[in-house]
């Protein structure tokens, strides 16, 4: 009885000590996704100042840009499409598709800038706008501010990847759904400059 007695009271230990353990990896993975989340939430507030400034910069361009309307219009479709798949993503940042999804759509909405910004290069009369101006000194604060936030955005999700990844947080995080996160990067180079114009007479 006493051998029986001991047995029990070793696997109540061992159980005991093994749901502890399970707490405490379900916990630090809820605690490290959160802050992923918290920190793709500082990329949505600066995204969203971005795509704001965008609709400014394109009516303030228009009277100056009557034949480039092709230039002006892409810049919207791909603004637009960037704020849809950016919403996406704001709901849901531990879904890998949804940030995947908006780095495609950002890529196209800088390739729409920097070509509206070449355009701006050709018209003095346009970059020597007082408005114009503002809104691009704007629209290059918050591009530096959306990278900044990124990188801590990429910390963050390194972070839980390599702690969802190590045993035994793994089995927990397969049992209890903890995704893989996904970066939020931009691959070609010639997206990663921020755009820039200059405005000097």
């Amino acid at each position: 009885m006493a051998i029986f007695s001991t047995f029990m009271l070793i696997v109540l230990v061992v159980l005991l000590v093994a749901a502890i353990m399970s707490i405490g990896i379900y916990n630090s993975l809820v605690s490290l996704r959160n802050r992923f989340k918290n920190a793709w939430a500082q990329i949505d507030v600066q995204l969203k100042r971005r795509y704001d400034l965008i609709p400014n910069l394109v009516e303030s361009a228009k009277s100056y840009l009557q034949h480039e309307r092709e230039t002006l219009e892409a810049v919207l479709k791909a603004r637009n499409s960037a704020m849809t798949a950016g919403a996406r993503a704001a709901a849901n940042p531990d879904q890998g598709s949804n940030i995947t999804h908006l780095m495609e759509a950002e890529s196209v909405l800088t390739g729409s800038l920097n070509r509206l910004l070449a355009v701006v290069e050709a018209y003095p009369d346009l970059k020597a706008n007082q408005t114009v101006a503002n809104l691009m000194e704007e629209l290059s604060s918050t591009e530096n501010k959306v990278a900044f936030a990124r990188q801590a955005f990429n910390d963050s999700v390194m972070t839980y990847n390599t702690a969802r990844e190590k045993f035994p947080n793994l089995l927990f995080a397969n049992v209890f759904n903890f995704q893989v996160a996904e970066m939020f990067e931009i691959e070609d180079s010639a997206e990663r400059s921020v755009p820039k114009v200059s405005f000097s007479k």
